[in-house]
């Protein structure tokens, strides 16, 4: 038997450490084992999904040297790899699941659907779609769609009893049906989803070992019942534990930078990130904790991961990238530096070309741009017109307005944060002074939305976020009220 594993991320965002992580391990464990690795693109949210994501995606992972066997790019004798092309693959299985008796079709509104959740909820029983049209004749649904009724394909999923299933890392585990929700497999719109499409590119693709996150345990009864119901043999299970916090949260962009282009703008090796992420819940025969992605392929032990959530700590990946750094040569270190400051530089050719008489004037200006920004205070923050919690409120909601950008430029972010201050009633000039000194960490800088578009969401979200941070920081209780007042604004 060959050995096939796949890496299934979603172009729905920037590329995410966790995709990096988990790929990182399925082709390590293929090559250990002359097998193959395969990228596929899981693009079942046609609303969300976007070529710009996916672009940053394949570049990321081969920023990383996590090169695949088959997928976008490269093909393959199972291709295509992308969910959006292989639509008529899934109508036909869900047609043939319908009459294994599988699934079934649903005609329930989102009214009625809320207002069974909310009963359910308010009788602490697990939200689940509760079977009203599971009744339903063939006669019955034929009339219906004839009749333009809109409607859904759902899974049959049993009412009693236990799913029982093995993951090779935490061995037996047992999930009652009726915790199980009768998943949407097919949406109203005739666009199927991740279950369904997961589910049949696995065992069409061929993929003999599946290694994820464990944030998909308890989505593996919905894929068992699928196996099941279309006769296939299931794969062979192994849940990673999830990256985390310091206070053992899972780790998010709330918390901590999760985007892979945040730690390459930031100056990180590739292989410094990588042979971290290796001892994400996993360690070396002899314990050391530096070593070749060869070496971690070579060594790799899948019954020596862990199930406990590993730390993310930022202090060791600096640590780790510091001793990859002191072992360059010198030129080698130069030439590093030098694509790495280009990079980082280029996107402020202009601004500070504009406003330069000498050379030595560049690297003032552009160096809260390249590296940390100066230290923030409460006094550089605060003014006469803005108290701590003035501009806690401020930065919050900036953060918040910028997260909702689609699309990443100076003219939007200053659309975005124009509308923000207007909801605020407050000033422009009120609104940007204290995000200016969070962004730069002084009062005269580059144009604040131009600097912003430069560091990128993530990076700016870490200078808001360190910023409040100095400033107390936000409790629940103030978190929650900001959430009630953000969501009264944006109402």
């Amino acid at each position: 038997m060959t050995i096939r594993t796949r890496i299934a991320p979603s172009p729905t965002g920037a590329p995410h450490l966790g995709t990096a992580y988990i790929a990182l391990f399925n082709r390590a464990f293929a090559k250990q084992n002359g097998g193959e690795f395969i990228l596929r693109i899981e693009d079942s949210d046609a609303e969300r999904s976007s070529a710009q994501s996916e672009r940053e995606i394949i570049e990321a992972l081969q920023w990383l040297g996590l090169d695949w066997d088959e997928g976008p790019g490269i093909g393959g004798p199972c291709g295509s790899y992308r969910i959006s092309e292989r639509l008529d693959i899934y109508v036909e299985h869900a047609r043939i699941l319908q009459e294994k008796g599988g699934a079934f079709t649903c005609f329930c509104t989102r009214e009625r659907l809320d207002e069974v959740r909310k009963s359910q909820q308010q009788n602490g029983e697990t939200p689940r779609y509760d079977g009203h049209c599971l009744s339903l004749t063939p006669a019955e649904v034929a009339r219906r769609k004839e009749a333009g009724e809109p409607h859904v394909i759902r899974l049959k999923v049993p009412d009693q009893g236990d799913c029982t299933f093995v993951d090779q890392i935490r061995g037996d585990i047992s999930i009652p049906w009726r915790q199980v929700d009768m998943q949407v497999l097919v949406k109203s719109d005739g666009y199927p989803t991740y279950h369904l499409c997961a589910t049949v590119d696995d065992h069409l693709m061929g993929v003999t070992h599946i290694l994820r996150g464990e944030e998909w345990l308890s989505s593996c009864p919905k894929h068992v019942l699928l196996y099941d119901y279309f006769g296939w043999d299931f794969q062979q299970l192994y849940h990673l534990p999830l990256l985390r916090n310091a206070d053992q949260s899972k780790m998010s962009k709330r918390k901590n930078p999760t985007g892979i282009n945040y730690y390459r703008s930031r100056g990180y090796l590739p292989e410094a990130l990588l042979n971290y992420l290796a001892t994400m819940g996993w360690s070396m025969p002899d314990e050391r904790e530096k070593f070749t992605k060869d070496e971690f392929t070579a060594n790799l032990d899948l019954n020596r991961i862990s199930p406990r959530g590993p730390i993310f700590d930022l202090e060791k990946l600096d640590w780790l990238n510091g001793l990859y750094i002191r072992e360059m040569s010198d030129t080698q270190f130069q030439d590093t530096f030098n694509d790495w400051a280009r990079h980082r530089f280029e996107g402020s050719l202009k601004l500070v070309k504009q406003r330069t008489e000498r050379f030595d004037q560049v690297i003032p200006q552009v160096v809260y741009l390249l590296g940390d920004r100066p230290e923030l205070t409460i006094d550089s923050l605060t003014d006469k017109r803005h108290t701590s919690e003035d501009v806690v409120k401020i930065l919050n909601f900036a953060s918040r307005a910028i997260e909702e950008l689609e699309d990443w430029s100076s003219e939007l972010i200053n659309d975005q944060l124009r509308q923000t201050s207007e909801r605020c009633n407050l000033s422009m000039r009120e609104f940007l002074a204290p995000l200016f000194v969070a962004i730069s960490g002084r009062r005269v800088a580059l144009p604040l939305f131009d600097s912003i578009e430069l560091l990128g969401l993530e990076e700016t979200r870490v200078r808001l976020r360190g910023a409040i941070e100095v400033l107390g920081g936000l409790s629940k209780k103030k978190l929650k009220r900001l959430d009630s007042e953000w969501d009264a604004l944006s109402g």
